[in-house]
């Protein structure tokens, strides 16, 4: 990566010095008015004969080049180094489980929501060396376990997890993503990836928006399909018989493979349909083990070397300078 300004949103502050240019010269054109209209011209002469223009006009491009400076300091400018990647241990993973009612149609047997847990397990334990967090998410996204080595522990988060800890349904992807994305300790330099299973009943049309802002992060989101495009009906939990709608038709919910497959994609992750646990858990463990090359935008990974520093100097010393050249010339004396 080559030299680039960090703060480019402060751009635009350059527009004030064609405005201040424009103003000196509403300044000039003044005074020459307010000199003629003073009468005598060799009077006036006498009068402003120690002021002298040429240092004016100086010491205004002085403070217009300190201007410019500042603002260049602002900015940031800065060249990338290498990651310190080769320093760290693990990775932060965050996974976000959709416990939505839909979960329970029982297209895997004995159903998504418990195939997910065990898909859950078998990951966790080829992950020794990472963080884990978990996040459930209905209609609403909860952070159930931040991140923690406590494998253990995390295990007996997973298997109480059902539809009944949400007390709102639906499936909120885009909640989801943004509960798990707080999860992480921006202050750690860490790679960071989330799970992201569930069945995508409900298209959630800011999921993917929120899934490329995360991306740029450097943060990869990686989604595991739970359930088939065919669909299935959806039991009651509270009756066991098959959940039927308004008209008294059997609920069918399906898997939603496009938008699952498209947050992946837009984040560098990758789309997993989840029919055999083990090889499912492989493809995962195979992605995640890339983490370090895939998170392109994880810039908070590289250490940088700024240069503000010169232009906040420039802007010190040219600021002095203006302060203490005079306007007016020395007077020879006869």
């Amino acid at each position: 990566m080559n030299l680039h300004f960090q703060n480019t949103q402060f751009i635009w502050l350059l527009a004030a010095i064609p405005f201040f240019i424009l103003l000196f010269a509403f300044l000039l054109q003044w005074k020459r008015k307010v000199t003629k209209r003073m009468g005598d011209k060799r009077l006036v002469k006498e009068l402003t004969g120690n002021f002298s223009s040429t240092l004016f006009n100086f010491k205004f491009a002085l403070l217009l080049l300190a201007i410019t400076a500042g603002i260049m300091a602002l900015m940031n400018l800065r060249k990338a180094g290498a990651t310190d990647g080769v320093n760290r241990k693990g990775i932060d993973v965050v996974i976000a489980l959709d416990v939505s009612n839909s979960m329970l149609a029982a297209d895997l047997q004995p159903n998504r929501l418990e195939r997910a847990k065990q898909f859950i397990s078998k990951l966790m334990s080829t992950m020794p060396n990472d963080r884990i967090g978990l996040v459930l998410f209905a209609g609403k996204a909860y952070l159930q376990m931040p991140l923690t080595t406590d494998h253990a522990a995390a295990q007996l988060f997973v298997s109480s997890a059902r539809p009944d800890v949400i007390p709102q349904q639906g499936t909120v992807i885009n909640e989801a993503l943004k509960m798990s994305a707080n999860a992480f300790n921006t202050a750690e330099r860490r790679f960071k990836s989330v799970v992201l299973i569930s069945d995508g009943e409900d298209h959630d049309a800011e999921a993917i928006k929120t899934a490329k802002d995360l991306s740029e992060q450097g943060m990869m989101i990686n989604t595991v399909g739970v359930g088939s495009p065919g669909g299935a009906n959806i039991i009651d939990p509270s009756t066991g018989e098959n959940k039927k709608d308004a008209s008294g038709n059997p609920v069918v919910t399906k898997l939603n493979e496009e938008e699952l497959r498209s947050i992946a994609e837009s984040t560098n992750g990758v789309y997993i349909r989840l029919e055999g646990s083990d090889e499912a858990v492989d493809a995962m463990k195979k992605q995640l083990s890339q983490i370090e090359s895939k998170a392109f935008g994880d810039i908070s990974l590289m250490n940088f070397k700024t240069y503000y520093w010169w232009f906040a100097g420039a802007m010190l010393i040219l600021l002095v300078a203006e302060f203490f050249i005079p306007e007016r010339k020395k007077l020879s004396i006869a």
